[in-house]
């Protein structure tokens, strides 16, 4: 249905006002390039909103219209996750700040050191050992820096699981196994028959 004279048109669903110079939409229905002309009867130019003495909507009494508490469509950035502050002062060099991300990354690569020379059990155990210490680093310390990823309990949590779980497989790898869990080889022999 048409506007009658004196109502402002319309708009199409899903299309915003252009924002005047100081970011408000302007306050007589001009627009940019979205279809809707200027009140002088010229179309804006350059997506602006037209400057024909418009004053643009600020609010009632001059103060800032109000924010949507809706979530953005699209992300600027990430929270940083508890914990995940400097492990140093901020005057220290950068490995200075980020030493317990360094001491597992340093174990994990000592221990894949160990494993291309041919030390399979003992590298490996190393590997494991360095993500059981990032899951007490994760715990005992109140700012890790980078070894922090996701919340507390799910850091140690996911340290520590991974951990446990290289430590016992390289235990328990064969041939010679350093330990042996009765119930498994039963397992292994109902499984394979």
């Amino acid at each position: 249905m048409p506007a009658e004279a004196g109502e402002p048109a319309a708009e199409p669903a899903g299309q915003r006002p252009a924002a005047a110079p100081n970011g408000a939409a302007a306050s007589n229905g001009a627009a940019g390039l979205n279809g809707a002309a200027a009140p002088n009867g010229a179309a804006a130019q350059n997506g602006a909103a037209a400057h024909s003495g418009a004053a643009a909507h600020s609010g009632a009494a001059g103060r800032p219209a109000a924010r949507s508490r809706r979530f953005p469509l699209i992300t600027r950035d990430t929270a940083r996750p508890e914990g995940g502050g400097r492990a140093a002062s901020g005057g220290a060099p950068a490995p200075a700040r980020q030493w317990p991300l360094l001491v597992v990354m340093g174990g994990v690569g000592v221990g894949l050191l160990v494993v291309a020379l041919d030390a399979f059990r003992a590298g490996t155990i190393l590997v494991g050992l360095s993500l059981l210490a990032g899951a007490l680093l994760r715990w005992a310390l109140p700012e890790v820096g980078m070894l922090a990823v996701r919340s507390r309990f799910t850091d140690m949590l996911t340290y520590g699981v991974l951990g446990s779980a290289i430590v016992l497989l390289s235990l328990m790898a064969q041939p010679k196994p350093w330990l042996k869990v009765p119930f498994l080889e039963d397992v292994v022999h109902f499984t394979v028959r």
